[in-house]
């Protein structure tokens, strides 16, 4: 290709700047840190175990079970991921769209910068500046999102010993609602865009409750630790096959 357009960011052929060694250098630099912050947090989980009364095996259980369920949304990160890298390159998509944020999050911030620049992702008008912009554009949303959890952490913290001195029970009870409210949140909105987000919603939910029922009735402890992979692997196939089937939202 011509070396003017390839100096002045108007060439289209985004990959021979997504993939740069200096980009490959800083996505390994963050794997580097979730890595060594990953070894922090289990020496530290089982430090504190003794005197939050939890033995060895509930704390390998527990272990077992946060890694099993980070296999299903991890997989529906994985789908999405692939389907950008020809948008954004492999560093950026293991940085980005697989540590930091969201899929949505993210492509929504790159499409708004690239429109901005009167371009239009994945298109003849997608050049490399415009990949330079929208990649500044998401690594600035995710920078945000870092400060305000370290900014906002400690001010929780404070308010969260404060009403534990009013009443412990509160702290108890105020995480789980806080959870249970935040998912019901999320499914209900998905509800209301198709037949199809409705069909998956309860494929989830009846899986899920179907995995915990066996757990109990048969004895199974693992069943519990696995039901949240089980039941998003199945709503993924279900949710293809409301699609296929044009059950989907109108495009």
């Amino acid at each position: 290709m011509p070396t003017q357009l390839v100096e002045n960011g108007s060439s289209t052929n985004i990959l021979s700047i997504a993939n740069m060694p200096v980009l490959w250098a800083c996505a390994l630099g963050v794997f580097a840190v979730i890595i060594l912050q990953s070894v922090i947090y289990i020496r530290a989980a089982r430090k504190a175990a003794p005197a939050a009364g939890i033995t060895g095996a509930e704390l390998k259980t527990s272990f077992r079970s946060g890694a099993v369920a980070a296999i299903g949304p991890s997989l529906a990160v994985v789908l999405v991921a692939i389907a950008l890298l020809a948008l954004f390159g492999t560093p950026a998509v293991l940085v980005r769209i697989g540590l930091i944020g969201s899929a949505a999050y993210e492509t929504g911030a790159a499409n708004i910068a690239a429109t901005t620049m009167g371009a239009t992702l994945g298109d003849a008008t997608y050049t490399q500046q415009v990949f330079a912009v929208a990649f500044f554009a998401m690594s600035i949303g995710g920078a945000m999102w870092m400060l305000t959890t370290l900014i906002a952490t400690p001010l929780l913290k404070r308010g969260e010993h404060k009403l534990a001195k009013v009443n412990p029970l509160i702290m108890t009870v105020v995480p789980a609602a806080a959870l249970l409210a935040a998912f019901i949140s999320i499914g209900i909105g998905e509800i209301p865009k198709s037949a199809a987000h409705l069909i998956t919603l309860l494929t989830a939910g009846v899986v899920m409750a179907l995995c915990l029922f066996l757990a109990k009735r048969l004895n199974r402890v693992w069943l519990r630790e696995w039901g949240l992979g089980f039941a998003i692997v199945a709503a993924l196939f279900v949710a293809y096959a409301a699609h296929t089937a044009g059950l989907g939202p109108v495009a």
